[in-house]
């Protein structure tokens, strides 16, 4: 049940009250979950999200758009990977891992996880100069 921007959690014990929990507080648990999946380099807004950083408000949930239609939950999950991994293998982990962790934590279930891969992130360059032999000499002469 929604209200708002908020999830209402169906309760066993209706006499103690109600459990409400906000969108944004669920986009956190899954941009967390994510990031944890081996691969992915780091999460990525979407254009909209871009701009509301640039104005000063900073979007927790970073990478992830949450859309709450009809009682259905459904998720973007926008993310940068790691040179070299397996693309289609990554993005299917983090559509288990982000399902996993919602359901977990909240109860919820996700109806819908959509993974977008927004680049691949190369790995560092570690410089090749010798320090001890800045100039390529060996053994004292010039090359």
């Amino acid at each position: 049940m929604a209200e708002d921007n908020k999830i209402v959690l169906a309760s066993n014990e209706p006499s103690l009250g109600e459990v409400r929990i906000a969108l944004e507080v669920i986009e956190v648990i899954i941009g967390i979950a994510a990031n944890k999946v081996e691969g992915v380099y780091s999460m990525r807004g979407s254009l909209a999200n871009s701009f509301s950083e640039l104005f000063g408000r900073q979007s927790r949930g970073k990478g992830v758009k949450l859309d709450q239609t009809n009682g259905e939950l459904k998720v973007d999950v926008y993310a940068f990977l790691n040179y070299g991994v397996s693309v289609p293998k990554v993005a299917l982990a983090i559509q288990e891992k982000v399902r996993q962790q919602v359901l977990f934590m909240t109860g919820l279930e996700l109806t819908q996880v959509d993974v977008h891969i927004q680049g691949v992130v190369p790995e560092k360059q570690e410089p090749t100069v010798d320090p001890n032999n800045l100039f390529g000499e060996e053994d004292g002469e010039k090359k």
